[in-house]
C-alpha cells in the first residue's frame, strides 16, 4: 500500500559527498533523506521503508549561508586507547573546535514522498501485519506524531509533515525534464566492515523523480 507524505520547510541541505570542505546540496531531496523522514515518523524493526517517487512542489532555489560546525571527531582509536588506560580525552570542546563553513543550501522546499514498506519477517511479532502498520502510520500522520523531529539533511533544518490531502499533485515543473546527474541513493550496510554508498541517475520528469528499486541495474555501487 502506497503512502503519500507531504513535507516542507524553510531550508534543506542534502550534501553532495564529492564536496569535501564546503557544503553543496543536491537540487532535490535524496531517497535516503526521504527514508529518514519516514523513519522519524514511524520506525519499526519489522518494516523497511522504500521510496518510490519524489514530487517537487516548489521551484528549486539555492541560498548561500555560513554555518558553525565542529571540526573534530572522536575516533575509535581514541576510545580504544582510553579503554586500555590511555590519557586521551573523550570530549570535544566546541568553543575551541568550532569553525565556520560556507554552504549552498536549498530554501523554501516542499515535496510529496510516495513510498511503501516491506516486511522484515524475522523481526515481526505474531500479531504484526501490513494492515496494522498502515493504520499506525495513518494515525501518526493525522496527529503529527514522530519519534524525533524529521529534518532536511541537518538537524537545524526541521521538516514539517502531514499526509497528502488527496487529489492530483501539482509539481513545480509540469512540462519539463531535467537530468540531475548522479545522486546518492543510500548506503549499503550489507557488510558492516565495508559500508559503501550507492548512486543512481536522477531525472526530474514533469517535476517527479522515480526512484529505481534497490536491486535494479540503475543503482550503482
Amino acid at each position: 500500500m502506497a503512502v503519500l507524505v507531504e513535507v516542507w520547510g524553510d531550508y534543506a541541505s542534502f550534501n553532495r559527498p564529492e564536496m569535501k570542505v564546503e557544503r553543496v546540496s543536491y537540487e532535490v531531496i535524496t531517497p535516503s533523506a526521504a527514508r529518514g523522514i519516514l523513519d522519524a515518523i514511524y520506525w519499526h524493526p519489522g518494516i523497511r521503508w522504500v521510496i518510490d517517487k519524489i514530487y517537487v512542489l516548489n521551484p528549486i532555489e539555492f541560498s548561500n549561508v555560513r554555518r558553525n560546525e565542529v571540526k573534530s571527531t572522536i575516533s575509535a582509536r581514541n576510545v580504544n586507547s582510553v579503554i586500555n588506560g590511555g590519557s586521551e580525552r573523550l570530549f570535544i570542546d566546541t568553543s575551541k573546535d568550532i569553525q565556520q563553513r560556507a554552504a549552498m543550501v536549498l530554501r523554501n522546499v516542499r515535496y510529496v514522498i510516495e513510498a511503501h514498506f516491506e516486511l522484515v519477517t524475522d523481526k515481526l511479532a505474531p500479531n504484526d501485519n501490513e494492515g496494522k502498520f498502515c493504520d499506525i502510520m495513518r494515525r501518526r500522520l493525522e496527529k503529527g506524531r514522530c519519534y524525533h523531529q524529521p529534518c532536511f539533511g541537518c538537524r537545524e533544518f526541521a521538516a514539517n509533515f502531514r499526509a497528502w490531502q488527496g487529489g492530483d499533485i501539482p509539481t513545480a515543473y509540469p512540462n519539463e525534464e531535467r537530468d540531475l546527474g548522479f545522486m546518492l541513493y543510500d548506503m549499503d550496510y550489507s557488510d558492516s566492515k565495508n559500508i559503501k554508498p550507492m548512486f543512481f541517475r536522477a531525472k526530474l520528469v514533469n517535476g517527479v523523480i522515480t526512484v529505481p528499486p534497490l536491486n535494479s541495474k540503475e543503482v550503482y555501487r
